[in-house]
């Protein structure tokens, strides 16, 4: 084979080329430090590097940004539930210090303002918020837990579900008030009120100063098991004509050997209750007794027996419209329907719900057991979510504020009572009822306004005292909570630490396989520019030579 000079110089160009692209290969890995600049340089590097760099940003996510959300949405709530266990810890104290039965005047008021300062910031924890975001709502973040200002306007349906074996309370209740004279006639002539305690089973509902219950039903284990189904709608007619309220009949025959045919009455208030029951607040035995400015259920002797005797739980569908800064939005605790702009309702679900006949009653369902979750999951990890919000319903009782209510109600009352005794043996020193008369007369006005007062301690005494068992419980389940968030924190903590790893070692996977070592590739390097020079050096006396120097 012939072989020419250009021949020569062509192949010697060509590899001048490769020692000097070899040469700039390796000058850009020497300077890069990584193995390939362009996936077709090696299709498996490239690859892997790709598969490797999705997982390090997952990973990156989940270790910059998801768990430290989680974290601090924990630390959040933990210390909202601190606050509000502190609350109740206050509120327990206070029950612990009524319940002695030795109270003086400056004991009564110092438990009172104490309560009402507690009244003030019992959910106020609830509205605790992580960067705009309500911590107690479920996934509504963007409402509170409260209603944060008076909206008298705002307007619900709320359907309950009673538990007559854990709701339904004794309730003692007085006839008569002492009304102290302020004159000689009056303290001569007004009549003097002979109190009188009587007291009930009660079930409280959540609310006070509801528009009227709609709807009422007794039911027993299953939904097939329903009794006495209706409306409460009949009017209640005092001796003056006036509506004060409404009643229904339901039929508990089929859960007692005897027939109880139950009237449902409702009345604005206590006063109106007492008005219409002849002066005296009285309950049939097959009776029950709605207060609508109380929010309470006051069970005849016959129903409560039956209902505790068979364990009937009673459901409640009633309307409330307007509600104070502080009380609680109810779609958070009970299954409502928010009926301010009454063109488009929003219904809301705290509990699965059954229709049962008759059919298109709307108001016709049946609350079951099922409490519906609305959590909130991070993406903590691969393949791992974390629910990191605990609800309000899970930590405050919905209660909480009415055993306060209560409590003030009641402390009033002995401080109210306690003043007209003062106010009373204040009047026995004037001038103008030193008489034998008066103060005979006033006499027997003190001691009608002792038997108040004492029957006002005694009820301070002995409500005091069951609620600090209330009070035991409520820290129970706050404490429940608490327990709750520092497993989900520990749990957190653990994925942080694993994920932490996993980053590390993707990392290293990450180098191993994309970079260079770099004192192998400087000798590689070198040994790459030797060869180029060398290369050029040939090439250079290949020109120096041709058939003419041999001629």
């Amino acid at each position: 084979m012939r072989v020419t000079n250009n021949m020569i110089m062509k192949s010697s160009t060509n590899n001048v080329n490769a020692t000097k692209v070899n040469v700039n290969d390796k000058n850009n890995q020497m300077t890069t430090n990584k193995k390939i600049s362009r996936p077709s340089e090696d299709p498996v590097i490239a690859i892997r590097a790709l598969r490797l760099g999705t997982t390090f940003n997952k990973l990156d996510q989940y270790a910059s940004k998801n768990i430290p959300d989680a974290a601090s949405w924990l630390d959040v709530t933990e210390t909202a539930i601190l606050n509000m266990k502190s609350l109740i810890t206050d509120m327990r104290t206070q029950c612990v210090n009524g319940s002695t039965g030795t109270l003086t005047a400056d004991d009564r008021n110092t438990i009172l303002s104490q309560l009402q300062a507690l009244q003030k910031q019992m959910y106020s924890e609830g509205n605790a918020d992580y960067a705009g975001r309500t911590v107690f709502t479920g996934y509504r973040t963007n409402s509170t837990l409260t209603f944060t200002e008076d909206e008298m306007d705002t307007s619900y349906t709320i359907r309950e579900r009673f538990t007559t074996r854990e709701d339904m309370k004794e309730k003692r209740f007085y006839n008569g008030d002492v009304k102290v004279p302020s004159t000689q006639t009056e303290v001569l002539t007004n009549p003097i009120s002979d109190i009188e305690e009587t007291s009930y089973n009660t079930i409280r509902l959540p609310y006070d100063n509801i528009d009227k219950a709609t709807q009422i039903h007794f039911y027993q284990g299953g939904l097939g098991e329903i009794r006495g189904i209706g409306s409460v709608s009949q009017d209640v007619i005092d001796e003056h004509g006036n509506v004060v309220g409404q009643y229904q009949k339901d039929d508990l025959n089929s859960l007692a050997s005897e027939p109880h045919d139950v009237t449902v009455y409702q009345f604005e208030s206590e006063e109106h209750w007492a008005m219409v029951m002849g002066g005296k607040k009285t309950v049939g035995d097959n009776d029950i007794v709605i207060i609508k400015n109380t929010g309470e259920m006051v069970m005849g002797n016959n129903v409560s027996s039956v209902l505790k005797q068979n364990n009937v739980d009673v459901g409640l569908t009633y309307d409330k419209t307007g509600f104070a800064a502080g009380e609680l939005r109810p779609e958070f605790y009970y299954n409502s329907t928010d009926k301010t702009n009454p063109s488009e309702p929003i219904e809301y679900k705290r509990y699965e719900e059954s229709i049962e006949p008759p059919p298109g009653d709307p108001n016709n369902r049946f609350i079951t057991s099922d409490l519906i979750r609305y959590d909130i999951e991070y993406n903590v990890a691969t393949n791992q979510n974390l629910a990191v919000n605990i609800e309000a319903i899970d930590v405050f009782d919905s209660d909480v504020i009415q055993d306060v209510n209560d409590m003030i109600n009641a402390v009033s009352a002995a401080i109210n009572a306690h003043d007209k005794i003062d106010k009373i043996k204040s009047m026995m020193k004037e001038n103008q009822y030193a008489t034998d008369e008066y103060q005979e007369k006033l006499k027997e006005w003190l001691d009608a306004a002792q038997k108040e007062a004492d029957y006002a301690d005694d009820n301070v005494q002995k409500l005091f005292s069951s609620n600090i068992g209330k009070a035991d419980n409520y820290l129970s389940d706050i404490s429940l909570a608490v327990t709750k968030v520092g497993c989900k924190s520990d749990q957190l903590s653990i994925t942080e630490d694993r994920v932490s790893n996993q980053q590390s070692t993707v990392s290293k996977l990450q180098s191993d396989n994309e970079d260079v070592d770099l004192s192998q590739i400087i000798l590689e390097y070198t040994s790459a520019y030797t060869a180029y020079q060398a290369s050029l050096t040939a090439a250079s006396k290949l020109g120096q030579v041709s058939l003419l120097n041999y001629i």
